[in-house]
């Protein structure tokens, strides 16, 4: 099925803050999606969540390049440089985790980890139980797996609430209030670059839609699967979360932790927010790192 998109100007793009990176592409079911690939070694993919894109990782990337890792971190359709589908329908859980594995089949990953955060827990976590000769390491930032059968925090209902009543969404506005450090204004603009205008962020408008609220709800089955799955995961895994994220506090790592036999203790950032990426992405990557050696 051929889907209408918007491809966003590069010129949004030009002199983005940090983000010195080649842009790669990959074109599925005719829809160009960007990803990053820097360095060599054990591979490294980075899924992002909502509205950001592979920019988050930004602060992380040269880091863990510098470690000898190798990083790919995918833009999902309809975030950062990849095209944009304008039909709501497009936007559904299956579909991007149909994505994302087609694009991990086609650079051919084998034994990589996978770093999930927001978003990016359902999609990559699904993708390492589902293939886990592909990823066969988890490192888990603040995310959880929807299944409908417990209430979802008041921070996520919040959440949801602003983003159903706003189909506009104010992208460097949402980030500029998640922040915990100071973000520059050269930053917000890094996080709104996708979005020209609202045509552009369906996508971003329509994920926190889609999270299932009711085990009846599509995406609901499959991610208690994931859940259910996890708890015999045998791979390395490594659970870090941050102290002020009003969406996924620090018990909910701990309820990770619980899930994930081969977890070891939770891992705090202090003075990080929901995107502890970049807040303290430094401080993620050399917890990465030191887990990731040893």
């Amino acid at each position: 099925m051929s889907w209408e998109a918007l491809r966003t100007p590069e010129d949004r793009f030009a002199d983005l803050d940090g983000y010195p990176f080649e842009a790669r592409y990959h074109e599925i079911d005719g829809l160009r999606i960007h990803y990053l690939d820097e360095g060599e070694g054990p591979p490294i993919v980075l899924f992002h969540g909502e509205p950001t894109w592979s920019y988050l990782y930004r602060k992380m990337i040269p880091l863990l390049v510098n470690a000898g890792y190798r990083i790919i971190a995918p833009d999902y359709p309809g975030f950062g440089k990849s095209d944009k589908p304008t039909d709501p329908d497009f936007y559904t859980y299956d579909r991007h985790v149909a994505f994302m594995a087609q694009l991990i089949e086609w650079l051919d990953l084998t034994d990589a980890t996978a770093v999930v955060q927001d978003w990016g827990g359902p999609i990559g976590l699904r993708l390492a139980v589902e293939d886990p000769a592909r990823l066969t390491r988890l490192v888990i930032l603040n995310t959880a797996l929807f299944s409908g059968h417990a209430p979802a925090g008041p921070g996520f209902m919040k959440w949801r609430s602003f983003v159903e009543k706003t189909p506009d969404l104010p992208i460097g506005f949402i980030m500029g209030r998640s922040a915990v450090t100071e973000w520059p204004e050269e930053v917000l603009a890094g996080y709104e670059a996708p979005f020209p205008d609202a045509r552009y962020k369906v996508g971003a408008h329509r994920f926190p839609l889609i999270v299932p609220l009711d085990p009846d709800q599509p995406g609901a089955a499959d991610m208690l699967a994931v859940r259910t799955a996890l708890e015999s995961w045998a791979g390395p895994a490594m659970v870090i979360f941050s102290t002020e994220d009003p969406v996924f506090p620090p018990a909910v790592g701990e309820r990770w932790v619980e899930r994930l036999s081969t977890a070891g203790e939770l891992t705090l950032i202090d003075g990080a927010g929901h995107f502890l990426q970049e807040d303290r992405g430094e401080a993620v990557a050399a917890a990465m790192i030191s887990f990731l050696d040893g």
